[in-house]
Order: structure tokens, then C-alpha cells, then sequence
């Protein structure tokens, strides 16, 4: 833990990200109200809004139909999410023009850190790259940026002067414009933190400002609270790296999906698609676990163990066995969401071979394995989902393991799901039950 002296830390945070891209890319809209939504419905939530319906009453989770009450005017355009990752890696080429992208957070905010001139410079650069941007990418997608001496006070910079907005916090001006701020400001404070604080009579900046370390970390209950505490105070830290754990995918049903059959559709592609994110990145698991909520609240977990793999085979078998024994049962009331996930990580280096494992078996792993990386090399090479084991449905409002999530920017193969012809799609035989 060190406290710089100077910026070092540069944050872009594009304003209304998925309703500005739509405006960007669909001129009839730039000058409406827009609300973007998962799925054409009129049951269906907004899951991003532009400023014009922000200020018109409207957020994130807002129905659509109270929307268009309280906006009369809004469009209401479907996500479009292999549109916004496209639209991602061209904003970050051009950001690469003037400054290297240290980190990515999400598809709409990324930190650069600076050195040398960059830092002498700063406001000068981030002109440059909001310039850049403009002409590369369009005037509807605007970036806020934030300048200060460690990521976390540069992330609460870009959030102060939203939208288009340009604000350096330097350490020899701290803490006086954080205390204008509310506590839910910053990043990291969830309300069950909010609440902690409360109990122990915090209700400001100011009063968070004035803890002592030890105060924070006993009301987090944890390091985080001194980790919290040194970085509103502008010191740098220098965090763990994080060990992947698991892959995973979830979905919540449309009404006419909600039936047996096709909640197991659903749930083997996400399956497939947790898969291919495990190969890509070259991990093996050896757990698959299958969450299911049915439309009464009930909710199962299970999970089943095997021998380290990474084929496509290994994995839906599993997940379509423990679908079947949850819902077998036919009192089982319609079906809400469903989720996937791959657990037990190792890497090939790593893995030991089993002892009870029969030669036999051994050559059907290699078989499966090989037969799936052909499966992959397929559908890389079309960009489309050419080849799959078994039937490929995709749910109402597409984009099953694809959608983008905070911390997470899914691959452009996450959305190649749809066969280019009827000729070119290819079925494997068998398994049209697995």
C-alpha cells in the first residue's frame, strides 16, 4: 500500500451505454426517449434508459408498460448485445491510440493508469480521447471521464459530472469535493454496508472520512473495510489476483418457456455454452451443478462429480440427468429459471489420471474430446453455430450465456448461436435425449 502524489489513474465510464449505442446506431432515435429492454414484451422490464427518460422518471427495472405512461414518446428498442461487445472492442482500439487500457470492468468502463508525461498531461489526454472517440465511434456515445491518484477515487470522478462529464480529484484537493457526495456514491457501498455503517452512527462522507482503519474494518467485518478506507483516502492498493473459481450461466424463463421441455432446452444451452467459455480459457471441471426455481419459488440445487473433463458430452449429460431427477416429479409447478455450473477447476497439466479408470473408457474421454474440438473449430470458423449435440434452441429474446454482465464482457464466439443456412447446419447423431 503506497499513497501517490500525483494522477495516475484514468477511468472511462460511458454514459447510458446500451440506450446511447441505439441512439448512435439508430439516427430515427436520437432524438426520443429510449429504454432498452431484454426481450420484445409487454412484461418485460427496462434493463438500461437514456438521460432524456431518466429525467423523465424512468430506471433501470422500471416495467414497460409504467414506462410508456410516464413517457409517452420512449422507444423501446431490444438489447443487442453482440451490437455493444462489436461496438466495445472499437472503443477500445481507439482508446489504445492514446493511452494502453490497463483494465476492463465492464463493456462501458475501463481504467488506464498513467506514467511519466501522461500524468503531467492528463486533462490534455482525456480531452484527446473523448476527441478520438467522437470521430471513431459517433457523438451519441459519450464517455465521463475521471482523473485521480488510484482507480477507485478515478471511478468516483467519472460518476461526479455525469453525463460527458471531465473531473480530477488530485490527492492535494482531497477530501473536500468527496464531501458533497452520499455514501451510495461511492463504489462498494451496498446497503447491507450502508446499513452497517448506520448502526455505527456513520451517515456521511465526512464521518466516513474521519474513521480510524481499525473502525472500518470492524464494521465490514473484514479487511475490505481498511481496504475501503485507505482507498477513499487516495492510497494505491495492490489487491490479491483472483483464482477463477467456476463458469456459469443463468436465465429466467418467458412464459412459454416455463414448461418442462423447454426449460431443458434452455438449460443445455447454457451448458454448452458454459463449456466452450471453460475450453476457451483452458480449464477442466470435474463438478456440474444444476439450479432450478419453479414459478411457486421452490428452488433445487444439485450437483454431480466425474472424472476431469472438458467435452460437451461429459457436460450435458450431467446437467439433462439431475434436470430429470428435480423435476420428475409431476406436482412440480411451472418452471421460472434455471442455471448451469462448472466447478472443480483444474488445468490438463494438473490433472492426475484415474486409477479406476478402464482403457475403454479412457478412449471414449479422447473420442468425445477430440469430437468436440472439431465441433469448435466448426463453429469458429463460420461464426455461427454450425454443429451442436443435439437439438440448439435458442429462448425468446436470444442471447442465452451471452448477455453481458458487470466484470464480465462475453467473447464474440459467445454469440455465434445461429446456423448461416439450412444446408451449412450440422447435427450430431444421438444424445437428442442428453
Amino acid at each position: 500500500m503506497r499513497q501517490p502524489t500525483d494522477i495516475e489513474c484514468l477511468y472511462i465510464d460511458f454514459d447510458a451505454f446500451f440506450a446511447n449505442a441505439e441512439k448512435q446506431l439508430r439516427p430515427e432515435l436520437r432524438h426520443r426517449p429510449v429504454g432498452v429492454i431484454p426481450l420484445q414484451s409487454d412484461h418485460t422490464n427496462l434493463i438500461a434508459r437514456c438521460y432524456v427518460a431518466k429525467a423523465a422518471g424512468l430506471s433501470r427495472g422500471t416495467s414497460v408498460q409504467d414506462a410508456r405512461k410516464m413517457c409517452p414518446d420512449i422507444a423501446l428498442p431490444v438489447a443487442r448485445h453482440d451490437v455493444y461487445v462489436k461496438l466495445h472492442h472499437k472503443i477500445l482500439e481507439e482508446i489504445g491510440r492514446h493511452v494502453p487500457v490497463q483494465k476492463i470492468w465492464s463493456v462501458d468502463e475501463m481504467e488506464c493508469q498513467l506514467i511519466g508525461h501522461e500524468r503531467r498531461r492528463c486533462i490534455d489526454l482525456a480531452k484527446q480521447i473523448r476527441t478520438g472517440l467522437c470521430h471513431a465511434i459517433g457523438p451519441w456515445v459519450t464517455p465521463s471521464i475521471g482523473l485521480a491518484p488510484n482507480q477507485f477515487l478515478a471511478k468516483v470522478a467519472a460518476e461526479m459530472d455525469k453525463p460527458n462529464g471531465l473531473v480530477m480529484l488530485r490527492p492535494e484537493d482531497l477530501p473536500g469535493p468527496l464531501f458533497d457526495l452520499s455514501l451510495t456514491d461511492l463504489p462498494g457501498i451496498s446497503t447491507g454496508i450502508q446499513a452497517r455503517l448506520a448502526r455505527a452512527q456513520v451517515t456521511s462522507v465526512e464521518q466516513l472520512w474521519n474513521l480510524a482503519p481499525r473502525q472500518a474494518r470492524q464494521i465490514w467485518g473484514s479487511v475490505e473495510g481498511e481496504r475501503f478506507w485507505a482507498q477513499l483516502h487516495g492510497y494505491y492498493i495492490q489487491r490479491p489476483a483472483t483464482v477463477r473459481r467456476m463458469f456459469g450461466h443463468g436465465r429466467v424463463l418467458s412464459g412459454d418457456w416455463r414448461n418442462r421441455q423447454n426449460a431443458r432446452d434452455c438449460l443445455r444451452l447454457l451448458t454448452a455454452k458454459a463449456a466452450r467459455r471453460l475450453r476457451r480459457e483452458g480449464y477442466l471441471s470435474d463438478t456440474l451443478g444444476v439450479g432450478i426455481t419453479a414459478t411457486d419459488n421452490r428452488r433445487w440445487h444439485l450437483e454431480q462429480r466425474f472424472a476431469p473433463a472438458r467435452d460437451d458430452h461429459t457436460f450435458l449429460q450431467a446437467a439433462c440427468t439431475l434436470f430429470d431427477q428435480t423435476v420428475c416429479d409431476p406436482g412440480v409447478a411451472a418452471l421460472k429459471k434455471v442455471s448451469v455450473s462448472l466447478s472443480g477447476l483444474s488445468r490438463s497439466e494438473n490433472t492426475c489420471a484415474d486409477l479406476f479408470e478402464t482403457a475403454e473408457d479412457q478412449i471414449n474421454a479422447q473420442r468425445w474430446e477430440q469430437l468436440t474440438d472439431t465441433m469448435d473449430r466448426l463453429n469458429a470458423d463460420y461464426q455461427a453455430c454450425v454443429v451442436s449435440l443435439g437439438m440448439h434452441r435458442q429462448p425468446p429474446g436470444g442471447y442465452a450465456g451471452a448477455k453481458i454482465a458487470f466484470g464480465r464482457v462475453p467473447d464474440l464466439m459467445d454469440f455465434a448461436t445461429h446456423p448461416i443456412s439450412p444446408r451449412a447446419k450440422l447435427r450430431v447423431a444421438g444424445l437428442h435425449g442428453h
